[in-house]
């Protein structure tokens, strides 16, 4: 049920370990309300949300928003988005901020602080993470209410464990780059090979690893940890490769909080998970143990935080408003992030400085100095691009040129090179995606930012190869077209002919896999707009078929079915499902989804269920069915309804705008999966005023379509009216002639010339005019058509209009 707009519900704090279905609840509870925004620690973890709502809801109503990647419809209702990126400024009913535990965290803290304070949903908030925030949370958010969630599965300590000895459905989780690539590698010799997870991946390098993981490919994972938040893997065991890490400042151990984030993703739902140690490493003490096994943890004491009412009517004041030092208990100042270091480095420099007159360039050069750093290795370097893009942007015309963008990105789009060469590529592209996306630095309709995603693509389908190749053994690579293991007591007698045959062959099979990943990924990356679908049912990507709709639960929840004429493989195939489902989802909720959104606000419960019935079938509904609810509406519904589109005629109501010709094919084949009718619209012309009907289509087909039967004819809605009417208007007199414009515009031949008459009581003279047959009076149904009296509330959809204003 949805939640009522009059219902404010205030803030709520979901508190609780991992897997106890935080998100997944906020998820749901976003869903009954109108509007709703979601942020997430994540790009991953936001995309694979994304992901998870579109395949429920359709693409139309979500909208995906992160410094690098935004999928933002005409009208979303729904905003999946990195914390960072959150548009706060847009007004929602339900907000939820997920892993709140971060506003202490050393480097995006003071980010998730300002979210905790500022951001509100306007019905209702929440926030989920760790129960250690909770002393904060109750003492700067004092009206939030409380809920714990306890772990859904156990979670177990294990003895220490040898790398040939790790159990299956194991991730490793090392705390350094070459710390990762060491036990990938050991774990190949020993156990066949590892998919590697680092936070540097990008989203497609990363689902291609996970998905070599989660279909079987591998049995072992080894990641940094990035694993630790909240992205759902089907891990039973976690094993940790050391207990320090580097921050960016220090080595140092790493906190219980820390441990039990990591440890926690071990079991996934009832599964039970167990946690332990490599060796030779030590086993944790047992203080430690019971604190992971019972999730207990100390409390956060501060929170980072840095003033967001930023001055800019100078330097100086800018730099004073970010310094400004917290006046409540609990926060602490946010010092040396990445922006405020560029900025001052910037400032420093004269060719800048000089350009920082007006509040307006100080302002650009803040939001300048937010641009990621993702490369991360020589600060220096990064600011002096900072610094060129400021002097382009800030030099009167205000974007940036794109012949500049376009020369690094020739560059960058190279796919040779070892792992960290493409790592650093994929690096830098990140940060040149997040300049394109940036909605004023470039002119409208520049292509650059489809050609930095492109080239991203390029370099994570190059790097995941290089992955596996490297991590994989042979033996366990065949299914993904590498070379072949050879068997042992055969190596001596295989001609040099044979090996150079297995090795063209083998470089045949990568070549196409690495076709298939790249076709796999441009369909599950696809816009809507390159995504049809015919009268049949089939869906097709830039005209290539790829699935077939199937019945769903309803007539609105199609299913898919793959028709793909190659092996995406296991995991890639539930992704493109997903995809491919979120798009036959959204042929329904677009027909009729803009009518529902303003009606549920404006119109009375009666007026609401008549929206709900054009809903159910698909925006045409036969009049006779819904008289109960046409009775009760009221003089305001009726003329909502028809500033809305609605039209209500004697024996249909229509939504206009779904009776156009792409409308009326998408509802064939909503049509076509729900009563399987195996191409029945395949040779008609759908959208026209009429066509013939071949084949036998049960009128409640014809209602869901936009059409009403006459005779062996199908007759579009808007203009079955004006056809009943000059059938109401002949069935008054006793003797008449069929008039001749109807049979010619809608193709009606003799015989149904003679049964549309037949309809309405009359039969044909030798002369070929029509009598009304004796003894046959009209139908309750005509009578009631044109008697014109209150009660009938049809003609002309004014019935309220007689009514007395409520």
């Amino acid at each position: 049920m949805r939640v009522s707009a009059d219902e404010p519900r205030g803030i709520t704090a979901i508190l609780g370990p991992t897997n106890t279905g935080k998100t997944h609840q906020a998820l749901e509870r976003m869903l009954e309300h109108r509007t709703g925004m979601i942020g997430l620690p994540l790009r991953l973890l936001a995309r694979e949300v994304y992901d998870r709502l579109t395949t429920k809801i359709g693409e139309r109503d979500v909208a995906l928003v992160t410094g690098e990647e935004k999928r933002i419809p005409p009208n979303p209702r729904y905003y999946v988005c990195t914390v960072e990126a959150m548009p706060i400024e847009r007004e929602v009913d339900f907000l939820a901020i997920d892993e709140i535990q971060l506003c202490s965290h050393a480097e995006r803290g003071h980010v998730f602080t300002d979210r905790m304070l500022r951001a509100r949903g306007r019905l209702e908030t929440w926030f989920m993470g760790s129960p250690t925030i909770r002393p904060l949370l109750e003492h700067f958010v004092p009206t939030a209410r409380f809920s714990s969630r306890p772990r859904l599965s156990a979670l177990r300590c294990a003895p220490p464990t040898s790398l040939s000895r790790l159990p299956p459905r194991t991730a490793v989780v090392a705390f350094s780059t070459d710390r990762v690539y060491e036990v990938a590698a050991q774990l190949r010799q020993k156990r066949g090979g590892a998919a590697v997870v680092l936070g540097a991946l990008s989203p497609r390098t990363r689902n291609a690893q996970v998905a070599l993981y989660q279909s079987g490919e591998v049995d072992y994972m080894v990641a940094t940890d990035a694993i630790g938040m909240g992205l759902n893997l089907s891990i039973d065991h976690i094993a940790f490769a050391g207990r320090s890490k580097f921050d960016g400042r220090e080595q140092r151990p790493l906190e219980i909080a820390e441990l039990a984030q990591i440890a926690g993703r071990a079991g996934r739902y009832l599964n039970p998970g167990t946690f332990g140690t490599l060796l030779p490493m030590g086993d944790f003490s047992p203080g430690v143990i019971r604190a992971l096994e019972t999730h207990v943890f100390p409390a956060e004491t501060q929170l980072l935080w840095r003033n967001s009412d930023l001055d800019f009517s100078s330097v100086r004041s800018l730099i004073e408003s970010l310094s400004r030092i917290p006046k409540r208990r609990g926060l602490k100042l946010m010092a040396g992030a990445g922006d405020q270091r560029a900025l001052l480095e910037l400032v420093q420099e004269s060719v800048v400085y000089d350009k920082l007159k007006q509040p307006e360039s100080i302002e650009l050069l803040w939001e300048i100095c937010q641009i990621p750093d993702f490369r991360q290795l020589w600060f220096e370097s990064h600011v002096k691009l900072l610094q060129r893009l400021f002097l382009q942007l800030s030099s009167g015309k205000e974007q940036i040129d794109p012949d500049f963008i376009a020369e690094r990105l020739t560059r960058i789009d190279d796919i040779r090179g070892d792992i960290e060469t493409l790592l650093g590529r994929i690096a830098d592209i990140r940060t040149w995606t997040y300049v394109a996306s940036h909605p004023r630095w470039l002119a409208k309709g520049s292509t650059l930012k489809d050609r930095s995603m492109a080239i991203e693509d390029r370099l994570s389908d190059a790097l995941h190869e290089r992955l596996v190749l490297q991590f994989v053994e042979r033996a366990r690579s065949i299914s993904l077209g590498l070379k072949r293991p050879r068997p042992s007591h055969l190596t001596q007698i295989v001609s040099p002919f044979a090996v150079l045959l297995e090795q063209y062959t083998s470089k045949e099979k990568s070549n196409n896999i690495a076709r298939t990943v790249e076709l796999a990924e441009s369909i599950i990356n696809g816009t809507h707009e390159q995504f049809q679908v015919d009268s049949r049912g089939f869906i097709s990507h830039n005209g290539s078929q790829v699935a077939a709709l199937e019945a769903g639960v309803d007539l609105l929840h199609p299913n898919v079915r793959l028709t793909l004429n190659f092996d995406p493989g296991p995991g890639t195939r539930s992704r493109l499902t997903r995809r491919l489902l979120a798009f036959g989802r959204d042929i329904a909720e677009t027909l009729i989804s803009p009518l529902r959104v303003r009606a549920a606000s404006q119109l009375t419960p009666a007026g609401r269920g008549f929206v709900y019935q054009l809903e159910q079938n698909l925006g045409t509904i036969q009049v006779e069915q819904s008289r109960d609810q046409l009775e009760m509406l009221t003089k305001r519904d009726c003329q909502l309804l028809t500033s809305f589109g609605v039209h209500m005629g004697q024996q249909l109501a229509y939504v206009r705008r779904t009776l156009s010709a792409s409308s009326v094919i998408e509802r064939a084949a909503l049509v076509t999966a729900h009563y399987a009718l195996s191409g029945v619209f395949k040779d008609i012309q759908l959208g026209s005023e009429s066509f013939q009907l071949f084949d036998r289509i049960p009128q409640p087909c014809l209602t869901c379509i936009g059409y009403g039967a006459i005779g062996s004819i199908a007759i579009r809605a808007d203009h079955y009216e004006h056809v009943w009417s000059e059938l109401v208007r002949l069935s008054k007199a006793r003797n008449c002639a069929f008039p001749n414009h109807l049979a010619l515009r809608f193709g009606l031949g003799p015989e149904q010339v003679t049964t549309l008459m037949g309809q309405i009581g009359f039969s044909q003279l030798p002369s070929g005019r029509f009598a009304r047959q004796p003894g046959r009076q009209r139908s309750r149904t005509n009578r009631r058509a044109h008697n014109n009296q209150p009660q009938s509330r049809r003609a002309n959809y004014s019935p309220a209009a007689r009514r007395p204003s409520e």
